[in-house]
């Protein structure tokens, strides 16, 4: 498996302001009690230590899926420095981009979102991607205000142990959005999931 380049880090890096008018967030849990489903996405390929010398990527910062009412902010995450995946940030109303891969405005490859199904008794923002049809609508927002619409190619899921990586991940290639959560049964043993629920979906060159 060939390695992503990039920084390993744990912070989030948060991007402020709204990204549409209408986004109405989940409030946060207040409990800190145990989680009673924690829906981390498989990881990316390893990330190497050190520094892309690419040009910086826009980060996309709103995702709405008007489907499934969706209409949440994105935030730019790296990976976990324990597991070694992407990390999901805590708000279960946040999605996560990877932010050492394709942004908002790429024009070949895999621009990565992923967040929660649902976290402690919370449902996350992602709670109904499974629902998601092919012909479906995604629209993401850039940095700059201008939206990138996308229409759904394929919705799949796999066991996590046979997430094809570096199919979701993918540097090259067509520009696509690949959207990630959990789904499957729940393993009370280890306290996730046992699948992800991926959509892939691609420019429809409309706003």
């Amino acid at each position: 498996m060939s390695a992503l380049t990039g920084v390993v880090v744990g912070a989030l890096l948060l991007l402020a302001g709204a990204v549409w008018p209408a986004v109405d967030p989940v409030s946060r849990s207040s409990s800190s009690s145990a989680v009673a489903a924690v829906s981390d996405p498989a990881p990316p390929p390893r990330v190497t230590g050190t520094t892309s010398t690419t040009r910086p990527e826009a980060p996309p910062v709103g995702l709405r899926i008007p489907d499934l009412g969706v209409d949440v902010p994105v935030v730019p995450v790296g990976v976990d420095r324990a597991s070694g995946g992407m990390e999901i940030p805590e708000d279960v109303a946040t999605v996560g981009w990877y932010r050492y891969g394709p942004g908002f405005d790429a024009v070949q490859g895999s621009t990565v979102l992923a967040g929660h199904v649902d976290r402690a008794g919370q449902e996350g923002a992602l709670f109904d991607l499974r629902e998601l049809e092919p012909g479906a609508t995604l629209a993401v927002a850039g940095p700059d205000g201008q939206v990138r619409s996308y229409a759904v190619a394929s919705r799949d899921q796999w066991s996590k142990d046979r997430v094809p990586l570096e199919r979701l991940f993918a540097r090259t290639g067509a520009p696509r959005l690949v959207v990630i959560t959990c789904g499957g049964p729940f393993d009370e043993a280890t306290r996730s999931y046992r699948d992800n629920v991926v959509i892939t979906a691609v420019p429809t060159g409309g706003p």
